[in-house]
């Protein structure tokens, strides 16, 4: 019931602004309003076009992802309805997808990213995309729900990330640095070349602030380099790599009190132990797409995932070190049956990375005050696991107005763990996982589309999910699973000027992983019982070019859900019922860009975000919040070919107090109260300049 409230209240809104556009319309089109461009997505779907895809997909363009101050990508995220990305001084992060992955303690999970063909997921099924610059990113797709059977059929999605090419021809050279609060600096460095058999993009950025709390400094530097080779009109080679260097110290969770009289502390024992994490990493890939014949193509990459990595933490100090390797292959093409013409996609991936974590005694109370010891070794385990994706799409045109498109994904995961430590080893396997999909579409024009689709997703469980509190696997552990249904239309209206984009989803995951803690770094897992996804997404992208000089581009995102568990006893406590821990049901987002034919610009966002469950049992909540920020720019050419950019922002701009981040379902330690807050930066300033020239 409520979630049909909810729903005729959006379509009321919907119809509302429509009918708004359409009256404004008459002027508008007078002013000569210019149409907004065809989204197009990665050429590896079995579409090209947004209109065409029967799946919910945030885009954020190239201006899109640069649209605040380039060093933090949580603000441009959070625009996509459906999508929560929490984070805290970029150092620690999470993103769930209509609920999906919002119960993880740290980090991201159920949601399966991609840098090009690399896969962002590590073996232990834990994603990160906040290594790679914003700047070095073209486009990002964000797929919601179990509906790519062509990138693994998560249960949460997918996220693809597509690098940075060279596209103008010849070469081009740029410098830019963004500075502004708490010791925020980054520079950058780029030079691109392109030429007709080939491309090179190659770039350099260093990124660093002071941090706002206690023990929070910050320092990642990164190169990335991509391009293409041997490019022929039928075949080319495209290659892909980025190093990063990162420390960040962690001032970790706090709690009620702290947050309310002093956000900028930190936890004490981190603060005192100076608690930081430390890693580098490299990922690199070639991928060859070649023309096999008038109706089939390949596209074959190969990768490697390395990263080391140190964390010393008030318990203990974490040595880890992970290097994956894989390859994927993947045929499209068409054909005929009878009248009907059939797109295919078919393909193989296969992934496998190996693992070692050590931990050792952290002796910083012994250390007069220095922060962080080595002491003796605590544990040591080696993993190595091995994932096959076997999946299939295609796409039938029935007619020129209805198009059915069926896929499916097999899973085959194997595992092997070694526990030095108990002196064990144990090889495990889950068995094979069908993921199927099918998608009805009915086109009334070119120019919209309404689609009913019906999937299947899963999400293996991390490896501390696995193991029992003796550190062996648990050989009762299952994959959480769940039915994707969706309802969505998308809507070009007044000659493109508005693009709008609606979807109703409804899922039930069963076989819910709880991991409950057992000690300071130590879970245990269970499949405990079932949870329910319900809600509603509207998308508004609006362009109104209101003379021949004043341009004004708006959107509006909004997200409406129920997330509850549906069936969940933990430890004898009955949760049936309750609102979903670590995600909020209702979340806004809105936003007007102002330009001026001579390169001067205004922008302004909004984001409303709704209270928090931050325990299972809905005893304790975050509060709401809203965020505003505000930015200016001028665009303008020095000399010719030689162009700059300078800006201007103001971000949280009412200096609202919220939480970034919640810890979800924290233990209170002997008298403390539950460490449940990560405090959001409070308003903050920030500049930036660059200088770009084309030869």
């Amino acid at each position: 019931m409520i979630l049909k409230k909810y729903c005729l209240f959006l379509v009321a809104i919907f119809v509302s602004l429509n009918t708004f556009a359409q009256e404004k319309g008459k002027t508008i089109d007078s002013l000569k309003t210019e149409k907004l461009e065809e989204v197009v997505i990665s050429p590896l779907h079995i579409n090209t076009s947004i209109l065409d895809a029967p799946a919910s997909i945030g885009i954020l363009s190239k201006s899109q992802l640069l649209q605040n101050n380039t060093t933090d990508i949580t603000t441009v995220i959070n625009t996509i309805p459906g999508v929560f990305m929490q984070s805290s001084n970029f150092t620690t992060s999470r993103i769930s997808i209509r609920g999906i992955g919002a119960r993880t303690t740290y980090g991201t999970n159920k949601i399966r990213a991609f840098y090009g063909s690399i896969p962002l997921t590590s073996g232990n099924s834990e994603t990160v995309i906040d290594d790679i610059d914003l700047e070095n990113l073209n486009q990002i797709e964000i797929i919601k729900g179990p509906l790519s059977s062509i990138y693994g059929a998560g249960l949460g999605g997918a996220i693809l990330i597509s690098p940075q090419l060279s596209k103008s021809k010849g070469q081009s050279a740029g410098i830019s640095s963004v500075f502004g609060s708490y010791g925020l600096l980054k520079n950058s460095l780029n030079y691109s070349l392109n030429e007709k058999e080939g491309s090179l993009n190659i770039s350099y950025h260093n990124l660093k602030t002071d941090g706002w709390r206690e023990n929070s400094a910050y320092n990642r530097e990164g190169i990335t380099l991509a391009g293409e080779l041997f490019r022929k009109q039928n075949s080319k080679l495209t290659y892909f790599t980025n190093y990063t260097y990162l420390k960040a110290f962690i001032p970790s969770s706090i709690n009620k009190d702290a947050f309310e009289n002093n956000p900028a502390s930190g936890a004490p024992t981190w603060v005192a132990s100076k608690g930081f994490k430390e890693y580098k990493s490299t990922l690199g890939g070639l991928a060859y797409d070649f023309k096999i014949g008038d109706n089939l193509n390949n596209s074959t990459s190969v990768f490697i995932n390395y990263k080391d990595s140190n964390e010393p933490r008030p318990f203990d100090i974490l040595r880890q070190y992970t290097f994956a390797t894989g390859a994927r292959t993947q045929f499209s093409g068409n054909f005929k049956i009878k009248e009907t013409a059939i797109d295919f996609i078919a393909g193989v991936e296969y992934f496998t990375d190996t693992y070692s974590g050590n931990t050792f005694e952290n002796l910083y109370q012994q250390n007069n005050g220095l922060g962080s010891l080595q002491g003796d070794q605590l544990t040591e385990t080696d993993q190595k696991r091995h994932f096959y994706n076997i999946f299939s799409q295609l796409k039938a045109s029935l007619s020129e107005h209805f198009e059915i498109q069926a896929g499916i994904n097999y899973n085959k995961t194997q595992f092997e763990l070694t526990n030095y430590t108990e002196n064990s080893n144990q090889k495990y396997s889950y068995d094979g996982i069908f993921s199927p999909q099918l998608s009805i579409l009915f086109k009334p024009n070119k120019e919209q589309t309404i689609y009913f689709s019906a999937s299947r997703g899963f999400s293996l469980p991390a490896t501390e999910e696995t193991l029992t509190s003796e550190g062996t696997i648990n050989p009762d552990i299952k994959p959480e699973n769940g039915y994707n249904f969706e309802l969505g239309g998308k809507f070009y209206f007044f000659n493109k000027k508005l693009y709008t984009e609606i979807a109703i989803y409804r899922m039930e995951i069963k076989d819910l992983l709880v991991a409950k803690r057992v000690g300071d770094d130590q879970y245990v897992g269970a499949n405990a019982g079932k949870t329910f996804h319900e809600g509603i997404e509207v998308t508004l992208n609006h362009n109104w070019q209101i003379n021949r000089f004043f341009g004004l581009n708006s959107y509006l995102g909004a997200s409406i859900g129920n997330y509850e568990f549906k069936e969940f006893i933990d430890n004898g406590n009955d949760f049936s019922g309750n609102k979903l821990t670590g995600v909020p049901a209702n979340k806004i987002n809105a936003g007007l860009s102002f330009n001026t034919r001579l390169g001067i610009y205004f922008n302004a966002d909004y984001q409303f975000v709704d209270e928090v469950p931050m325990n299972d049992a809905n005893s304790a909540f975050s509060d709401s919040y809203t965020i505003i920020n505000l930015k200016t720019g001028y665009r303008f050419e020095i000399l010719q070919n030689l162009t700059s950019h300078i800006a201007a922002g103001i971000n949280n701009v009412t200096n609202e107090k919220y939480a970034s981040l919640i810890l979800p379902n924290a233990v209170a330690n002997g008298n403390t109260a539950p460490r449940y807050y990560y405090p959001g930066l409070p308003v903050n300033y920030y500049g930036s300049v660059s200088l770009n020239y084309l030869f």
